[in-house]
């Protein structure tokens, strides 16, 4: 499915479960070693997915860390991002890029209340011309990958309210999946600091998927 919307040039690996026989470096193991059996199955599959990607840039096995604010740890040269939600399981990595944001989330109602915490009224009102059932959750998604790619490239905080986003749809060649793509503008600004990201969006298969890839000046 990320594929779908992610540029050629970006490694990925997806699984919509959990393989009982993945196998980590003891370093990773050791993140999640006293964490419910929920998060260890999220997690390493997670991880499994982040090695299988840079297995395809051609990286030697590498233990992937936590970093700032629990980010993934990518190698040197590396940008990546990884995400989960109840039935999927997926990393995107790059060489040559600035950053890379992907989210992950079920295709469901939002939690009352939490569509009013980050969205702006403007946006709000435009998440009902999309034409897709219960849509708060794929702006919920979109400000997830906008802070996955602002924050490596800032070391800031990012909040919800500070990423105006618009959507635009595309005619649907396999209904009832429905993409398209979406823009951000940034309210907050320093030197050197991305002003606007674009990305793509999915809807299928009762899953949500929004991704940012974030190119180096000279790809």
């Amino acid at each position: 499915m990320l594929d779908e919307i992610m540029p050629p040039w970006v490694a990925i690996a997806e699984f919509f479960g959990d393989p009982p026989d993945i196998t980590l470096f003891p370093e990773e193991e050791v993140l999640v070693s006293g964490s419910a059996d929920k998060r260890r199955r999220e997690f390493r599959t997670s991880r499994h997915c982040a090695h299988l990607a840079l297995r395809q840039l051609g990286v030697d096995p590498h233990p992937v860390l936590r970093g700032d604010r629990g980010a993934p740890a990518w190698p040197p040269g590396v940008v990546g991002s990884i995400t989960h939600c109840t039935g999927y399981r997926a990393a995107a990595v790059a060489h040559g890029a600035l950053s890379i944001g992907i989210d992950a989330e079920p295709h469901l109602p939002m939690p009352r209340g939490v569509l009013e915490r980050t969205a702006t009224p403007a946006e709000a009102a435009a998440l009902d011309l999309l034409g897709i059932p219960d849509p708060g959750r794929l702006l919920f998604s979109a400000k997830e990958a906008i802070y996955k790619a602002w924050h490596p490239l800032t070391g800031h905080w990012l909040g919800f309210l500070d990423a105006m986003v618009t959507f635009t749809t595309f005619p649907s060649a396999d209904p009832p999946a429905v993409s398209g793509a979406f823009a951000a503008e940034i309210a907050v600004h320093g030197p050197g600091w991305p002003a606007r990201f674009e990305g793509r969006w999915l809807v299928s298969g009762g899953l949500i998927l929004t991704a940012i890839a974030v190119p180096a000046p000279s790809a």
